[in-house]
């Protein structure tokens, strides 16, 4: 029996392993053969800092012509910058909880004022855990420093994306109660993104991969079969 195919390009994360569950539950239950593109420079050894230039070269010879793509959180902003610098280049693709909204972040600006002042006392074991708490958790202070150049190449490049360009069919996917891409982004990306869909999900955060990968791979099936993918394919 043929497959359907679907390219998923991770969020910031740099143990993108628990994936690979939805990945399992979308080939076996739903006969989605779905491919997990590890996105460089996260997960494996790297000194370099990215663009999101560099990030769209890198997905437009990853996923092929036509093919159907899902981006959550930094996936998605990769797929709407790839969209509208290419916009014949992907069949469809479905945005889950994804990033590319610019909003202005006073405490985002301020932990990276604090990660730079503080740096030299991160490699005290005394005052590192002191440090990570004045910063927080969050991806900025926890990234190597030049993946914190690239967080913020990636941040900056949302000033420039003008989602209404993007011309791709699209499925918009959002938890109801995502902290970190809030669902005002999702609604803004939906207001924004001619004739796609949202479908919001109530007790949904940002990274539903890891409380259920069923419910997610169920949720993915239903809004790739309506943007494009086969419907004729046996459960």
């Amino acid at each position: 029996m043929k497959q359907n195919s679907l390219y998923i390009i991770h969020g910031w994360t740099y143990k993108p392993e628990p994936w690979l569950e939805v990945v399992s539950v979308l080939k076996s239950k739903h006969h989605i053969a779905a491919e997990l593109l590890r996105v460089p420079g996260l997960g494996t050894q790297s000194t370099k800092v990215y663009t999101i230039d560099d990030y769209v070269t890198w997905a437009k010879r990853q996923i092929p012509q036509g093919a159907i793509a899902l981006g959550h959180s930094n996936g998605g902003r990769i797929l709407l910058n790839l969209a509208t610098k290419y916009p014949t280049h992907l069949g469809a693709m479905i945005l889950l909880d994804s990033a590319g909204i610019y909003e202005k972040s006073f405490k985002r600006d301020f932990s990276r004022v604090l990660s730079k002042l503080f740096a030299p006392l991160k490699h005290l074991p005394f005052c590192r855990r002191v440090v990570h708490r004045l910063l927080g958790a969050n991806d900025y202070a926890n990234a190597p420093d030049n993946m914190k150049q690239t967080l913020t190449n990636m941040l900056d490049s949302d000033r420039r994306l003008d989602v209404s360009l993007v011309r791709t069919p699209t499925a918009i996917i959002w938890g109801a109660d995502d902290q970190i891409t809030p669902l005002r982004q999702g609604k803004k990306l939906h207001a924004g993104i001619q004739g796609s869909s949202l479908s919001v999900r109530e007790g949904w955060r940002h990274s539903h991969y890891l409380v259920s990968a069923e419910e997610l791979a169920d949720e993915i099936a239903r809004n790739y079969h309506q943007i494009g993918g086969s419907p004729n394919v046996a459960r």
